[in-house]
């Protein structure tokens, strides 16, 4: 306990009052600052919890069971549509989504890194998802642990304000126990800003963030461009959009480890939205490969596969045939569960449209098992 109470004094010494020698958290950054370095400390052991005794009352248990597609009446067809659907609505990111795929990736991917949260991620004065981007939040809650050598958040001027932060675009930045708020004059908070475009090339390492679905297609561009790494949400359907891929073609992203269902509105209700993670970030053990149903062609069942009107496979479920040489057609769903990782790559750049007597059927992807 001596050692631990030397190192916490050591680190925040700026923190220790002059006459008690006391050391006082005066705001919850500090404070969070704080509880980080206690959980990245070589004798933390493990973070308990105090829980009051429940007040007695009478529940009446229901059981809730998630329903699945064909309960909802709904296909993996009729998901996807509503995602293409959606393209023009505006999402924000609950803090347990950046969390869950976040802590999926090695500590060293961050440590040292300066982190740029580019699309509205506002910083409020409570800290808290009312007034704050759950990337912001994440970020700040977990500063030490990651070992960040900077975190630059970025608020947009636009219409809608989520975190009541104001109609002024600013910049909060945050190193070691140093924030600061600037809001330079005609600053917009707009990814595509001059400013941003310098934080972007000339400061950053990491951008991390949830871009706009609607401006996806400049936002990817810009990003991918900059040369730097990034895991960001998107659309579920990029993987089959002749926008982006080109892409995941040559190699330039690929599916992070997670779908993203659920977000907030700007009226901070809760709605349904098919997204997924993005990254160039290196994926060492994949875990969605469990998915991916490699077998020789004959083993295949009938049922999951078709032949269109241009004589191309079309093949479902997950199933890949691991014996066949010639170019076919896939959904989405394997791309996102990792197929290209293995030994498996893209032969055209744009969306692949079957058509079943001439009927256009549901957009797919041409792949074809690497020599």
């Amino acid at each position: 306990m001596r050692q631990v109470e030397n190192d916490i004094k050591n680190q925040f010494p700026h923190l220790r009052e002059q006459s008690s020698r006391e050391i006082y958290f005066y705001n919850n950054a500090l404070f969070n600052d704080y509880v980080g370095f206690i959980r990245a400390h070589a004798y933390f052991i493990e973070e308990t919890f105090v829980k009051e005794p429940d007040k007695k009352t009478i529940v009446k248990i229901v059981k809730k069971t998630t329903p699945t597609l064909a309960e909802r009446g709904l296909t993996y067809r009729d998901v996807m549509k509503r995602a293409q659907k959606m393209q023009n609505n505006e999402f924000y990111t609950r803090y347990e989504d950046v969390a869950k795929e976040i802590n999926m990736y090695p500590l060293e991917v961050w440590q040292d890194k300066c982190v740029f949260c580019n699309c509205d991620d506002a910083v409020g004065e409570t800290r808290t998802e009312k007034d704050s981007s759950a990337f912001a939040l994440y970020f700040i809650k977990n500063f030490v642990r990651l070992g960040l050598k900077k975190l630059i958040c970025t608020h947009y001027s636009g219409q809608m304000d989520l975190f009541h932060a104001g109609a002024k675009g600013y910049i909060f930045t945050k190193k070691g126990v140093k924030e600061l708020v600037t809001a330079p004059r005609g600053y917009t908070g707009d990814f595509a800003d001059p400013l941003s475009l310098k934080i972007l090339n000339e400061e950053t390492d990491i951008v991390c963030t949830n871009p706009p679905f609607s401006l996806a297609i400049p936002y990817w561009k810009t990003v991918i461009e900059s040369g730097k790494k990034f895991l960001i949400i998107s659309n579920i359907t990029n993987v089959v959009n002749t926008a982006y891929i080109p892409y995941f073609m040559n190699k330039q992203v690929w599916p992070g480890q997670n779908s993203v269902d659920w977000y907030l509105n700007p009226k901070r209700e809760q709605t349904r939205a098919a997204g997924h993670w993005y990254t160039n970030i290196c994926i060492k053990n994949r875990l969605k490969w469990k998915n991916l149903r490699i077998v020789p062609l004959k083993e295949i069942p009938e049922k999951y596969v078709r032949q269109d009107d241009n004589n191309i496979l079309l093949f479902d479920n997950n199933y890949i045939p691991s014996d066949y040489k010639h170019p076919f057609a896939i959904s989405g769903r394997p791309i996102l569960n990792g197929i290209l990782e293995k030994g498996y790559k893209i032969v055209q750049e744009k969306r692949y449209t079957p058509h079943f007597n001439g009927k256009e059927a549901f957009a797919r992807v041409l792949i074809q098992k690497s020599s």
